[in-house]
């Protein structure tokens, strides 16, 4: 099945691999996994046999999103768009896009959707990367960058001022896809479960098997050939996604390194000391967007941010010296590795 992203486009953690190394078969945990959306799923649910109804559900979930925001599927909703052509958004589109601008708005800007010419330009995206970005490219990317020059209409179509700004969802449609499969479990009538996608997760109600909330851990960015953990917490009826720009990367004809991570304000890769960012949100789909936003700001800014906004909790880890620093906000209770 064609991805809505590639690996390397947004790198994210692994952070539920601690838990599936924990439970053990169970008669009460059923377990399904696969490759969806360019990347790998596991979904952990309460139920003393495997429903095939599930598996079924939940191939229907990744198709539906595919075809709505997939930017490698040329028939995708998102993909007529970005060629200018007319169409009808669906719900799921619109569900996105409503949250994607809110999100823009409360900060600033540094989340946005049409940064996608920008990180096409740097090799990022499904197009084809420019050989070297100076000052007169820079200059026409951001012109059509700006989630302000497209306006979405009551009659479900989408404007844009530009017919060359490109619209990608990347940081937020997989949180998405991970809110609409625990919406589907929930509709299934199951409680608990702990749904997966790349790294990113939605868990709600407890582990069966231990009767206790389903503890998660978010990856040690220094690691060399053996895999660590720098923090675990418990998380319960709660979304989470990590962000981090410390392993992905390109460089260009002259040698120039970019991060993956760009400034949607300025055009350029972000250089700062934030090594990853993991926020808790009340739907993935906010975490996942959020945890973007934070990478691509200052760090105190970002702390500022979560601050004064409600349900919103985050985690900093930032380079220090031949170390690393944690930072996080008071209610994300996590235990250091």
């Amino acid at each position: 099945m064609p991805s809505i992203f590639r690996d390397f486009k947004k790198f994210r953690f692994f952070a539920v691999a601690a838990i599936f190394m924990t439970c053990q078969p169970d008669k009460t945990l059923q377990r399904a996994q696969g490759e969806a959306l360019g990347t790998t799923y596991s979904i952990l649910y309460a139920d003393i046999k495997a429903n095939e109804a599930v598996l079924d559900s939940i191939d229907a979930v990744f198709l539906r999103i595919n075809q709505s925001m997939s930017t490698y599927w040329p028939n995708s909703v998102i993909s007529k768009i970005n060629r200018g052509e007319a169409t009808q958004i669906d719900t799921d589109f619109h569900n996105v896009f409503q949250t994607a601008q809110q999100v823009w708005q409360q900060t600033d800007g540094y989340f946005d959707p049409t940064v996608g010419a920008l990180v096409n330009a740097y090799g990022f995206g499904p197009e084809k990367p420019l050989a070297v970005i100076d000052d007169k490219a820079m200059d026409s990317l951001l012109n059509i960058t700006g989630f302000h020059r497209v306006s979405l209409f009551q009659n479900g179509t989408i404007s844009k001022e530009n017919k060359n700004i490109y619209v990608d969802f990347n940081a937020i449609a997989k949180g998405y896809a991970v809110d609409a499969l625990a919406k589907m479990f929930k509709s299934l009538g199951y409680e608990n479960y702990l749904v997966e996608v790349g790294g990113e997760l939605f868990a709600a109600g407890i582990n069966p098997v231990k009767s206790k909330p389903w503890r998660v851990a978010i990856d040690h960015p220094k690691q060399d050939k053996y895999r660590t953990f720098i923090a675990t917490f418990s998380l319960k009826n709660q979304g989470m996604a990590s962000s981090g720009n410390y392993r992905k990367f390109r460089t260009d004809v002259s040698g120039k390194r970019y991060v993956h991570t760009v400034n949607p304000k300025t055009g350029k890769t972000v250089q700062s000391n934030v090594l990853s960012t993991s926020v808790l949100a009340p739907s993935t789909m906010l975490a996942d967007a959020y945890a973007t936003a934070l990478m691509a700001m200052p760090h105190k800014q970002g702390e500022t941010l979560i601050e004064n906004l409600t349900d919103i909790e985050a985690m900093w880890v930032l380079a220090a010296k031949d170390s690393v620093r944690v930072v996080a906000t008071k209610g994300f209770v996590f235990e250091r590795q």
